[in-house]
């Protein structure tokens, strides 16, 4: 008997079916948190290009790497080209010259996204909110800068958030607290927190380190923007990263030193003594315009973010750990 062709054809095996390259996700920023989203991206499957404006530090394996300085708008368009997905996580080290070189920076990514048609996912941090009235605030608590660099930000944030309602780009923003944690070298917590503590010493800050004040964990930052980039549902909107750490900045610095075996102690730093610093170093010059963060209670509200994505933040007591074990790792090349 012979079968019709359409039952022949039905017979035959199915043929696997290829699914293609995977998505080419494009960060631009290689510092704290763009060299640790590329990672998070690449153990996700996704193909991954990085961009900055000067040479790796420390490449990656398996990460494609473009120089391009992304105030030049033809040269962030090409790094940015094919791309599904990009992460805006560049920040400008010269603090104090933020009003010359941030806007053209998250001008030139939106822009790269924009022609390149891709989603946007932005890094953020906190300073549009200003001095919040309650703690913890969300997502919808108003802009009301009360620092010039947080005006400047609540400027940027505005624009972000027209550029997509008037259907240039598609974009959403991830804001994160102070970070702590391994690999964040230019943190309150980070490089010198980890020299001084070694040696014995206090870190010194300014504000109250009494007051209540929430820390972003480094890799639940890299890992929040990637949840961001994967879910288009995010569009639109600001998210608060999942925050780690809601207790006061002495207790974070003595949980860390505890779990160092080593007193860890805090030097709180008055204002006027960061502006005469500011003589010498001009980027804790700019700092002090912002220590009003640990002079009231500033703790983030992050339930929409886990609520929406079912994502929860390290562990406190996990994160403390990881933490000092980055810290001990840096005590041989202390030494030598």
């Amino acid at each position: 008997m012979t079968l019709p062709e359409n039952a022949a054809q039905s017979s035959k095996p199915d043929r696997p079916v290829d699914p293609g390259p995977p998505e080419l996700h494009v960060v631009f920023g290689a510092g704290q948190i763009g060299t640790r989203l590329a990672t998070e991206l690449l153990s996700r499957g996704l193909r991954v290009r990085m961009v900055r404006r000067g040479q790796p530090a420390h490449p990656l394996p398996g990460v494609e790497w473009r120089r391009a300085d992304v105030a030049d708008r033809e040269a962030a368009a090409e790094a940015a080209r094919g791309a599904a997905v990009v992460y805006d996580c560049a920040n400008p080290a010269e603090y104090h010259r933020w009003d010359e070189l941030l806007p053209p920076l998250k001008r030139g990514v939106r822009e790269a996204a924009a022609r390149a048609g891709a989603r946007l996912v932005v890094l953020d941090c906190l300073y549009m909110y200003g001095s919040p009235d309650r703690t913890p605030f969300d997502e919808d608590t108003p802009m009301r800068p009360c620092s010039h660099k947080g005006e400047l930000r609540a400027m940027l944030a505005r624009e972000l958030s027209e550029a997509h309602a008037r259907g240039e780009v598609r974009a959403t923003t991830g804001r994160a607290s102070d970070y702590f944690g391994p690999d964040v070298p230019t943190a309150l917590l980070g490089a010198r927190f980890a020299e001084r503590i070694l040696a014995g010493k206090p870190i010194e800050m300014g504000g109250d380190p009494d007051q209540p004040h929430g820390y972003s964990y480094g890799p639940d930052v890299a890992r929040g923007l990637a949840v961001l980039g994967a879910n288009p549902s995010a569009d639109g909107k600001v998210w608060h990263l999942p925050l780690s750490w809601t207790g006061t900045t002495r207790g974070l610095v003595e949980a860390i030193g505890a779990a160092l075996g080593r007193r860890g102690r805090v030097r709180p730093m008055p204002d006027w003594l960061m502006r005469a610093a500011g003589l010498l170093s001009p980027v804790l010059g700019a700092a002090a315009e912002m220590t009003y963060q640990w002079k009231v209670p500033y703790v983030i509200d992050d339930r929409r973010f886990r609520e929406a994505f079912g994502v929860e933040p390290t562990a406190p007591e996990v994160a403390v750990a990881e933490t000092a074990e980055w810290i001990r790792s840096l005590a041989p090349a202390r030494a030598a």
